[in-house]
């Protein structure tokens, strides 16, 4: 009998495990009972703490030199928040005025916190009620009377074995990590939690939201975990246990053969070059895409900057945020997209300043909010231009769907760097400017876009939404959601015929371009720049090297002149042919 659960992937470049289920027991329970003395509870809430405490910097303390920064700032995170009023004082509140146990009082003040997160439209600001939950179940472990070193995780017991719990914190993470777990299962958390930040930086395959995964799956049972696909399968028939083991084994075997194009070129076999770029979240994720063997930063999502902060972040922040990833690339170039942001982020310091929106998605976000909010919007743009004196750096303008937007944005640019010279601050002249075409509008209007910028980029997450009128994130319409629909791949050509018109660069950032099922399509059409995530580089690299990108040109011509939107799956027969 097989079982089988899903939920959301975590996938770094391992992607599919197999193992034993390891269930971790869940935290202590507390009940509504009163106290009759808050001094002693009081007490033992502070004795929780310094444990807590104790316990996160031992594990910091553990962390290897060599491992990347944002590691260990994540422990660093919940330390401060150990001492955080809003969670500390207010619980000793509780317990003083109210007579209740410390494990309730600190409940209580969690489900307040927590409450508000939820209450925020931004994901990522929604994600970091996690964050609230791990600090609080650290200090109720140990008001359960836990001692520190039992959350601690032999290295024998846990080896390669499959961790199934309701949640895991960031400090659960690290520790398992160390002691060569195989995956995680947990029934809460999301893609942008800090656990799943770390999962992917520890490539350690996982898949979130497996709703009552606890119960279901059972300690010790075999358990596969495909973290590409967010599939979890608990299952004792040795045939499917040998299946997945082989799919395992070969998944390795091509991860070790594709470490071995990290120092070659991305050329194809007929001798065309394809620049390969990396997509960058977060200023952390830079590390991944040197490891991987990135040409450079394609695309660089500035939005965590903002989101981050309770005020729109100052020039020198932005600056010093850009310089840091320009120090991690050592020469290689970085394109930094302007602020992508919309008021469906329910950012305080943008709501009290703009009306609410109707339809977010299609209302003042990227370029027409930085336009119309200068004081947003210059802080950033300066920082870019000052950044360019220190390394190769590309300004790259979002969501553009009219020549006018260009134009006033050029003239702001140029009244910027005036200003720059007049107070002696350096910039690079010639930094170059380029825009995301992400609507049809911009796309139709490639070649006179083109002729005014240095760059065109081809957001396809967006222009395929926008193109098909469709919500990718809505359940009941994301099977419309198809990257081969011709219409798609006419704009696609389109923007491609622009820019080689007026011999402009091209390239294209959305997931479209690390998809690598669509990588000789995206040849074969044209492009020779890719930017994707950077656990999909060297998948991408060895199709680039594997093709005849001539023969690929050839056929994708043929192709467009009958092309059906019925036999999509044929089309990429046809290209994996022609290859």
């Amino acid at each position: 009998m097989i079982t089988a659960l899903c939920g959301l992937g975590v996938a770094g470049a391992r992607k599919l495990a197999v193992g034993r289920a390891y269930l971790l027991k869940q935290e202590p329970s507390f009940s509504a009972e009163p106290v009759a003395h808050p001094d002693a509870e009081l007490r033992r809430l502070d004795a929780a703490l310094d444990a807590a405490r104790r316990h996160l910097e031992r594990i910091r303390h553990q962390i290897p030199a060599d491992t990347p920064a944002h590691i260990a700032e994540f422990i660093d995170t919940h330390l401060l928040m150990l001492t955080d009023s809003a969670l500390v004082d207010a619980t000793r509140d509780l317990i003083r005025d109210q007579h209740l146990n410390a494990g309730w009082a600190l409940k209580l003040q969690r489900d307040i916190l927590v409450q508000v997160f939820e209450e925020m439209d931004d994901p990522y600001l929604r994600s970091r009620g996690d964050d609230v939950e791990h600090v609080v179940r650290q200090i109720q472990v140990f008001l359960g009377g836990v001692d520190s070193d039992a959350q601690e995780f032999a290295s024998d017991t846990v080896a390669g074995v499959v961790v199934v719990a309701d949640d895991l914190t960031p400090a659960d993470a690290i520790v398992l990590g160390q002691r060569g777990v195989g995956a995680f299962i947990t029934e809460h958390g999301g893609p942008m939690s800090h656990t799943a930040i770390l999962a992917r930086s520890l490539d350690i395959p996982t898949v979130m939201g497996v709703h009552r995964a606890t119960e279901i799956l059972r300690h010790g049972e075999q358990v596969v975990v495909n973290a590409e696909t967010g599939c979890v399968l608990a299952t004792s028939d040795s045939e499917t246990l040998a299946f997945f083991r082989r799919r395992l084994s070969s998944a390795e075997q091509r991860r070790a053969t594709l470490k071995q194009l990290l120092t070659r070129p991305s050329t194809s076999r007929d001798g065309v070059p394809v620049v390969l770029l990396a997509n960058l979240e977060l200023p952390e994720d830079s590390a991944a895409a040197q490891q991987n063997g990135a040409s450079g930063v394609g695309l660089y999502r500035t939005e965590f900057l903002y989101l981050n902060h309770t005020r729109a972040p100052s020039e020198e922040e932005h600056l010093a945020d850009y310089l840091g990833i320009l120090k991690t690339l050592n020469g290689l170039p970085l394109t930094i997209r302007t602020l992508d942001l919309g008021l469906d982020k329910n950012i305080q310091y943008l709501s009290d300043r703009l009306p609410p929106l109707t339809n977010p998605a299609l209302g003042l976000r990227a370029i027409r909010l930085c336009l119309k909010e200068p004081d947003l919007f210059l802080p950033q743009l300066r920082a870019i231009l000052r950044a360019s004196a220190v390394g190769p750096v590309r300004l790259m303008i979002p969501m553009i769907s009219t020549l006018n937007e260009i134009d006033t944005l050029l003239r702001l640019i140029q009244t910027t760097k005036r200003l720059l010279r007049t107070q002696g601050l350096k910039f690079d002249p010639l930094m170059p400017i380029g825009g995301m075409i992400e609507v049809p509008a911009a796309a139709l209007m490639a070649e006179s876009l083109a002729r005014r910028l240095d760059f065109l980029s081809i957001g396809t997450n967006d222009l395929i939404q926008y193109t098909l009128a469709i919500d990718r994130l809505d359940d009941s319409v994301s099977y419309l959601y198809e990257p081969l629909h011709p219409a798609v791949l006419r704009l696609i050509r389109h923007i491609i015929e622009a820019a080689a018109k007026t011999r402009t660069r091209v390239s294209m950032c959305g997931e479209m371009a690390g998809d690598a099922r669509y990588t000789r399509l995206l040849l074969g059409l044209g492009l020779r720049e890719l930017s994707m995530q950077p656990g999909s580089l060297l998948e991408v690299k060895a199709i680039v090297r594997d093709s005849d990108i001539g023969a690929l040109a050839r056929t994708m011509d043929e192709l467009m002149q009958g092309i059906d939107e019925r036999s999509p799956q044929s089309l990429l027969e046809r290209l994996a042919e022609a290859a």
